[in-house]
């Protein structure tokens, strides 16, 4: 089965679904649908979701599968959250908040120091 088209192919403007049919008896219902904020989401959207979901909201295990940092699957989540139109908080030193994370990782044992150092250094290049 073909996947909802989100825009027309005309105009660009979002579609809305005005008949739904029984594929069993073909009875048609006519009148306005709201569509389930999922189906706006693009390809690569849900795609994270599936996999978020997959691994329980799991982000370790979402960092060992992809090979991403924690905070590049955190910005990609807010970006799916900003995307279903849900306001995402803005963390107020988020710079701090990542190099104490890498630091807790460190004096846990998580990392090595030639990691966290590695991960110190490309802090910055991270952030939006």
């Amino acid at each position: 089965m073909s996947v909802i088209p989100r825009k027309c192919p005309s105009c660009s403007a979002p579609l809305v679904v005005t008949q739904l049919s029984c594929t069993r008896c073909e009875t048609n219902v006519v009148g306005l649908y709201e569509i389930n904020p999922f189906l706006r989401l693009s390809n690569e959207s849900l795609q994270f979701l599936e996999t978020f979901i997959q691994n329980r909201g799991n982000v370790k295990e979402m960092e060992r599968l992809s090979g991403e940092s924690y905070w590049i699957i955190r910005r990609r989540l807010d970006e799916v959250i900003t995307e279903l139109g849900y306001e995402v908080e803005p963390v107020e030193d988020e710079i701090a908040l990542r190099r104490q994370e890498i630091l807790s990782r460190l004096s846990q044992g998580e990392i090595d120091v030639t990691e966290a150092t590695r991960l110190l250094t490309l802090l910055g290049e991270e952030i939006p």
